[in-house]
Parts: structure tokens; sequence; C-alpha cells
């Protein structure tokens, strides 16, 4: 007669002597990963791309932004499928793929440029810098209103959190340069940005250096007037004027020491006139100088990075 759980005991004898320990250990039980999967890999990987190259409204679709809502309608729309929600999550999990808040990109950018800067003209400006011994710096201007308000506070919920302000409205304008290493140079001013600012600016600028500067700057009116190219071809010796590509804000990194003063501004005093505004701007600038580790990081944004990439 048979002893109860003989059988058993015979099972793993059986798989010690075919394969030793190794075949002792337990194996998770169930479908395997992918396995019975409603698409298949390809199709699978159809949709992700799609997801990834396109936008809804691209597809014939409403909107601009995917939702799990829209890929389940378009894998409908390709494969005559119905998926959940929570069924779509659990293949976007598998693809990698997380919700995030899309970066902002006007539709008049030349891709090609962009690339053609990052992969060839920057390269080749940081050398001729490097060959002469100049100093590169990257500038932008800015404007700051009286009626400006960003960032968050606390307060109790359900009831918004008011911020008094003056009713006035007043607002100044900053003019900055930053290098990799640390260094910032600044002008504020409450006139208009014009040629004549500019010029102004860049009087001051190669000033603070015995070499030369190269100095990047978008593709401002200002920046390439009759006035500024003239002023230039008087002081070709001590600085020159570079151009980023037309509508690419995201390649300058002095447009994160923007960024930076919009956010801080609103942690110091209020200003009740234009010349309290203009001396908060100007004390933000005077800490950033002191700050060369800070004014390092701004090159560090996820777009500029490829500033310090040799």
């Amino acid at each position: 007669m048979e002893c109860p759980g003989s059988r058993g005991n015979f099972n793993w004898w059986a798989r010690w002597q075919a394969g030793g320990r190794d075949a002792l250990l337990s194996r998770p039980r169930g479908r395997r990963t992918g396995e019975h999967q409603v698409l298949s890999e390809a199709e699978q990987a159809a949709v992700r791309q799609a997801v990834l190259d396109q936008t809804p409204c691209d597809l014939g679709l409403s909107g601009q932004l995917w939702t799990r809502r829209l890929i389940g309608e378009l894998i409908f729309k390709l494969y005559r499928v119905r998926f959940t929600e929570p069924g779509v999550g659990k293949y976007l999990k598998r693809w990698g793929l997380t919700f995030q808040r899309p970066d902002k990109r006007a539709v008049e950018q030349d891709a090609e440029a962009v690339s053609l800067w990052c992969e060839e003209t920057w390269p080749a400006i940081r050398a001729r810098a490097k060959a002469d011994n100049g100093e590169v710096l990257f500038g932008d201007q800015v404007g700051i209103r009286s009626d400006q308000v960003t960032g968050r506070t606390w307060g109790e919920q359900g009831r918004t959190p008011v911020i008094r302000r003056t009713g006035n409205r007043f607002s100044v304008n900053a003019m900055s340069a930053i290098s990799t290493k640390g260094r910032m140079h600044f002008m504020v001013f409450t006139e208009s940005f014009d040629a004549q600012v500019m010029c102004r600016f860049l009087a001051r600028l190669v000033g603070h250096f015995d070499r030369k500067v190269h100095l990047i700057v978008d593709r401002h009116s200002a920046h390439r007037s009759k006035a500024v190219r003239a002023w230039l071809a008087d002081h070709a010796d001590e600085i020159e004027l570079h151009f980023l590509p037309s509508y690419s804000p995201e390649l300058n990194p002095d447009e994160l020491v923007n960024s930076d003063l919009k956010r801080s501004l609103p942690h110091t005093h209020r200003a009740r006139n234009q010349a309290e505004l203009a001396a908060e701007t100007r004390r933000f600038f005077q800490r950033r100088q002191r700050q060369p580790r800070i004014v390092r990081g701004y090159f560090g944004g996820r777009h500029v990075r490829y500033v310090l990439d040799e």
C-alpha cells in the first residue's frame, strides 16, 4: 500500500536526481509576462511609436495630448479591439511610458537648424573661442512686471490665498549674460529694449574682459539691427555675436536665469513702484554673481547640456 505523500516524495526525489538543488527551486505560476496578449508585439510597437511621434489630432482624434482614453480609441481605430483605461495603462507601463508635462515648441522651429547648431555650429564657436583664448557667454533679455505673481503658497483647503499688491502697473527690463565658468554680467534698465540699449550692454560687457568675447543670443530684432552691426564692426577685436536658431529659446541657458528671476522675486518684498522693482531685480543678479555654483548649474538643464558636451 502506498504511503500518504509518497508520490510527492518521489517527485522531488526524481527532480533532485535529474537536476540537483536547482531543480527544487520554486517557479512562478501562471502566465508568463506577455503571454496571450490581445495585441501582438508588432501592433504594440506600432501604437507605442504613434504615441511618441504624433499627437491625437495628427491621427484623426481630438486634442493635442495623449490620455489613456485616447490611446484606447487609437487602438480601436487601428485594430478594432476595445480596451478599458486600466487595460491601456498596463500596456503603457509595459512600454516604459509615463504621464508627463510636455515641453512647448514653436511650430515655426526648424528641427534641422537645431541639429546643425548643436552638432556643428556650437562646437565650431567653442573651438574658435578656445583657439584665441576668448570668453563664451550666453545672453538674453527679460521683462518683469509689477502684477506678475508666480509660484505657490500655503492656504486653507477650499479658500484660495490672496496676494496683496499695488494696483499700479509698471515694469523693468534686464539683460544678462552667463558663462560655464560661473560668471554673470547684467544690466537693469527701465526703457524698452532696443538697439541703443543693446549697444550699451555690449560696451559694458567688453569692459570686463581683456580678451575677445563670443556672445550667443537669440534673433531679436535689436540684436540684428543696423546700429548694433555698426557698433560690432567698430569693436570686432573685442566681441562677436552668434545667433541661436529661430524659435529655440530652450537652447539658451540664460533663459533659465530669467525663469529663476521670476520665481525668486515674489519671495522678496513686493515692490510698490518702478524704483523698488528695479532694486529687487538688481539684488537678485548681484546675489547670483556671488553664487557661481548656481550659475554653472543653469548649464545642467536638460536642453542646454549640449553646451558642456565635448
